[in-house]
């Protein structure tokens, strides 16, 4: 039975929660939260404080211990705003590899976001709706608009709690200057997205984090019949009484609310105002509370990876589509071309898998590469097969890490007169087993687009028979697609260097 464990590195709190793989689903075994303002010092002096990176490293230091106690198979340490904006953050990545042997992972707002979403609907039952997924976290507030289960849009802004406290607030209770200038900014950042959100008519608002917990807990300190974290909705109008009643209240009597506490207290303000400018603006009627957060999604993400047979896994691959047809469309790609060179792509890899020897996961990589061969076309033909490489490795495509996307923009790269080259900038970025393995997906991507050289996909399909010397491809189709072999047959000499077979192609 396999165990995972999830780290949440957050700008105000880390978290920790372990589950256990049982009937291809995640079992939840124990959970974990302690408040240490990682990001404090760095919304105010763009650094992290010793301070903070101490309390934080002796937290991951007894969740360690922790792990090991629950005999966990792999963990997952992931890290969010705070660390995307500290100027020292590879002092704190070190200092926790040294202290836990954990290799801590950097990801980006949109990742961010991704991973919420997809740990939201892993364990609810929300995928049916037309849904605005807001978390508001200590240094950013990701917000996702989902049309049944699918990603729509998505956006980071620069709206944690904690952040805002630092930059705006820094009297107990605030005055009313603060909070206007808060308020102003709040506003400036969502009007930014206004019109995304309202085009969207979203039908249901999820909240995440302990923002959105302290409100749901504390609406019926404005609203006697709010049945809050009972799983009710919280509407626009209590949350815009509870923000006014928070900032008129000192920290002790924050504290004293329900579903506050004296830590969250303290940046629940600036938290508040930002789901009553948020739902003010954008003609949200309310919102409701869910529990689950980064960490659940985390948990998904490494399910999916372990077990191809579960949910996560294909809503992975929906979200991976997804994500490769918004940047075809977004560069004008040629999807009946780039779908014929994917077909034909897919079809060698599979026909010439004892030839190739590429791990499994190289099938996926390989299809998002021919997806996405020609995307450099629109910034300029010439070079544009560098180009391709550059808006493949430097796009949020999601559900791949930045290590995949490499791979596949280095795949997706030698389509023109070069060849991979161990000592080119995009291979020894590789990690080394890719360094070796990407060369043999070249050779097969460059097959398929050898069949389609003009758009003109006079190949319908091509099968592949081997022996130990040679590789022999029979190519079916249109009579007169002579160029398509005349084309095949060019890329003898690099196959025969990657396979150490000869290559023959012909018609049938």
């Amino acid at each position: 039975m396999s165990v995972f464990a999830a780290v949440d590195i957050g700008s105000n709190s880390v978290r920790l929660k372990i589950a256990r793989v049982v009937r291809h689903r995640l079992q939840a075994m124990h959970e974990d939260r302690v408040v240490t303002r990682l990001g404090e010092s760095v919304f105010r002096f763009g650094v992290l404080s010793p301070e903070a990176i101490d309390a934080t490293v002796n937290v991951l230091r007894r969740f360690h211990r922790t792990v090991q106690k629950h005999a966990v198979d792999r963990v997952r340490v992931v890290a969010t705003s705070a660390l995307r904006d500290a100027r020292n953050a590879a002092a704190f990545v070190a200092w926790v590899r040294s202290a836990t042997g954990w290799k801590v992972e950097t990801v980006s707002g949109l990742e961010e976001g991704r991973l919420i979403h997809l740990g939201l609907l892993t364990h609810s039952n929300l995928a049916a709706s037309k849904m605005l997924l807001v978390d508001l976290g200590g240094g950013s507030c990701e917000m996702t608009i989902s049309d049944r289960g699918h990603i729509r849009n998505m956006v980071s802004l620069p709206l944690g709690a904690v952040r805002l406290t630092e930059q705006f607030l820094p009297h107990d209770p605030p005055r009313p200057v603060e909070v206007q200038r808060l308020r102003k900014d709040i506003g400036e950042e969502i009007d930014a997205v206004r019109r995304r959100i309202l085009a969207a008519r979203v039908t249901l608002m999820v909240a995440t984090s302990g923002t959105a917990a302290a409100l749901a807990g504390a609406a019926r300190a404005v609203d006697p019949r709010s049945r809050g974290l009972k799983g009710g909705p919280i509407s626009s109008a209590v949350v815009a009484r509870l923000a006014d009643r928070l900032a008129r209240l000192d920290i002790k009597a924050r504290a004293r609310l329900p579903g506050i506490g004296p830590r969250r207290a303290e940046i629940v303000v600036a938290g508040a105002f930002v789901f009553a400018e948020l739902m003010e603006r954008c003609a949200l009627p309310r919102f409701r509370y869910s529990p689950l957060g980064l960490r659940d999604g985390i948990l998904a993400q490494m399910l999916a990876e372990h077990d191809r047979a579960t949910a996560p896994r294909r809503r992975i691959e929906e979200e991976r589509q997804d994500a490769i047809l918004a940047m075809c469309r977004q560069y004008r790609v040629d999807l009946k071309a780039a779908e014929n060179v994917r077909r034909i792509a897919l079809q060698l890899f599979c026909d010439l898998r004892r030839v190739h020897n590429l791990p499994a996961e190289y099938e996926g990589w390989l299809s998002a590469a021919a997806t996405l061969h020609d995307v450099g076309s629109y910034i300029n033909r010439n070079g544009r097969h560098r180009h391709t490489h550059y808006l493949i490795s430097s796009s949020e495509l999601f559900g791949f890490t930045p290590e995949e996307r490499q791979v596949i923009a280095s795949v997706a790269r030698y389509l023109g007169k070069s060849r991979p080259n161990p000592v080119d900038a995009p291979l020894k970025a590789l990690a080394n087993p890719d360094q070796e393995h990407v060369p043999r997906a070249v050779a097969l991507l460059r097959l398929a687009k050898a069949m389609n050289p003009g758009h003109g996909g006079r190949v319908a399909s091509v099968r592949a028979t081997m022996d130990r010397d040679r590789v022999l491809l029979k190519l079916s189709g249109r009579v007169d697609a002579d160029l398509e072999v005349w084309m095949v047959q060019k890329e003898r000499g690099f196959f025969r260097e990657v396979f150490g077979r000869e290559l023959v192609a012909e018609l049938v």
